[in-house]
């Protein structure tokens, strides 16, 4: 495995040519990591798998208490890393400026960015609540292009860093009856993608993630968990989910999809014609009054699942 990380490190940075005077920036300050939503779920799992690597890591979420906790247990777990924790909405438009005066107050500069701050809101689309459909454009949209767009153009001018977009298997498809978080997530892969080939051979790495159901609360919040969907989608871990994404983001790739099953579920649905792929995922998404078996686990895919993919 280390010989194919220094390989993709070697061919991330084919091209590159860093500028002196932005490396000399920096010489005195120690790179860091920043996790946006990285209080729970795969925010959290790639926090963790980063910091037993032993680097410096900046942990954001909203919600203080849980974001506390989870920086806590990094550190007790991970003592060679150096875990810094705040409470940050990165929705605002001051995010970047908050974030570089949080560095600065450390020693900090910002080496790789993981936007994995994100909303989820299911239902009708005329029945959605405004003020939640502006919170979810401002967190899933707006944020990750704002932070891309500010922390990019010193990481090329260095020749390295990265950016790590969370994206979701929903970005291949439209998504009935959760229309505006598919559409965001498709915005994230397209966007990142473009960028990945905008900074190809420079030394950046630029990747997205686009991960299937993964075992949080999200599903709940969403309207989601009595669907057909998670009844025939089996939900991975996501510790395992993280692992594979920070593999795969280290070895220089731009689009990852982690997991046999979920690579296989993304090429049919980009394969399946669109007159039969809309209905269908309309049938899948839409919330049932009567709750459907398996809806909360995907049980019916789970001992494939566990044939398939290893632990």
């Amino acid at each position: 495995m280390d010989i194919l990380l220094r390989i993709g490190d070697l061919w991330v940075r084919r091209y590159a040519s860093p500028d002196p005077a932005a490396l000399a920036a920096v010489a005195a300050l120690t790179p860091a990591t920043v996790v946006t939503g990285a209080s729970e779920g795969l925010g959290f799992a790639l926090a963790r798998r980063i910091a037993r690597e032993g680097r410096t890591i900046v942990l954001l979420a909203r919600s203080v208490d849980v974001l506390t906790e989870a920086a806590d247990s990094l550190r007790d777990k991970y003592p060679r890393s150096n875990v810094i924790a705040a409470s940050l909405d990165v929705g605002e438009k001051d995010a970047p400026a908050k974030i570089d005066a949080l560095l600065a107050s450390h020693g900090l500069y910002l080496d790789v960015l993981v936007n994995n701050a994100g909303i989820g809101l299911g239902g009708n689309f005329t029945d959605l609540d405004q003020e939640k459909l502006d919170e979810l454009v401002e967190t899933n949209v707006a944020a990750v292009t704002r932070l891309t767009r500010y922390y990019l153009p010193p990481m090329r001018a260095r020749g390295r860093g990265g950016i790590m977009n969370l994206a979701s298997l929903a970005a291949f498809s439209p998504g009935p009856w959760q229309a505006p978080y598919f559409a965001s997530k498709a915005y994230v892969l397209s966007l990142t993608a473009a960028i990945g080939g905008e900074c190809a051979g420079e030394g950046v790495r630029v990747c997205a993630i686009a991960c299937g159901p993964i075992e949080t609360r999200i599903h709940r919040k969403m309207n989601a968990a009595n669907t057909y969907y998670r009844a025939l989608l089996p939900s991975s871990s996501a510790d395992r989910m993280a692992r594979l994404a920070w593999r795969s983001y280290r070895m220089g790739r731009r689009v990852v999809v982690p997991g046999i099953v979920n690579s296989f579920i993304a090429w049919s649905v980009r394969a399946m014609p669109f007159e039969l792929l809309l209905p269908l995922v309309s049938f899948l998404m839409k919330p049932r009054m009567r709750r459907v078996p398996g809806a909360a686990s995907g049980m019916r895919l789970q001992k494939l699942s566990r044939r398939l993919l290893p632990r």
